[in-house]
């Protein structure tokens, strides 16, 4: 069966909502199938936000977390046993209170792959998870937990990695429907929508010639 062609409006949308929203919402929302949008999404680059992906692995790993854990009573199979690693493992594990060569502390600062200013807020060894944005950190300090269905946001023009630029009054907190609707090309003049639009042209040929081959 043929495929429904990508409009300007279906992949503005899904530049939108990627990022932050679960692909299964997104694939209903533009009316295909997961695959697809998974598929078109690697074409363009587009990832998940690791914030996103925090709060994603925290909710499948409590879920896990029910039907593994132990039961009242439940004795482990290796009570009483203490393991010990055979071959070269003792003379190559770490020793107690080594640090990685990449160790920062926590307070730290770094500029993530989304091209925002990340703090380190803890040091559980957890990778990105020990990392969140510093717009997002400055907002959460004022107003608490970003509700469910909402980003925080610079405020037009105000985007900085300059730590003493990232103040509240720089910072919104918006709906992602409302991030989409800012993300839409209808938002531009008619020379930018046009241009947007034979770019679309230029990429869906350079795609077709790359599947096609």
């Amino acid at each position: 069966m043929k495929r429904r062609p990508w409009t300007e409006q279906d992949i503005a949308t899904l530049r939108a909502l990627y990022a932050e929203t679960p692909t299964a919402a997104v694939a209903e929302q533009l009316g295909r199938s997961l695959k697809i949008v998974y598929e078109k999404a690697k074409r363009l680059g587009l990832r998940k936000a690791p914030h996103y992906m925090r709060e994603q692995h925290g909710a499948r790993a409590r879920e896990v977390g029910k039907a593994t854990r132990f039961a009242p009573g439940q004795k482990p199979w290796n009570k009483g046993t203490h393991y010990v690693a055979g071959g070269r493992a003792p003379a190559t594990q770490f020793r107690p209170g080594n640090t990685p060569y990449n160790w920062v502390p926590v307070g730290s600062y770094r500029i993530n792959r989304d091209g925002y200013l990340d703090r380190k807020v803890s040091d559980l060894r957890r990778g990105a998870r020990d990392w969140e944005a510093v717009h997002r950190l400055v907002w959460k300090e004022a107003h608490g937990e970003i509700p469910a269905g909402h980003v925080v946001v610079f405020r037009g023009g105000r985007k900085s990695i300059v730590l003493e630029e990232i103040t509240l009054d720089a910072l919104e907190l918006v709906t992602r429907q409302e991030l989409m609707r800012r993300n839409s090309v209808h938002r531009y003049p008619e020379d930018v929508k046009a241009a947007i639009r034979q770019l679309g042209v230029l990429h869906r040929r350079i795609n077709e010639r790359t599947n096609s081959q």
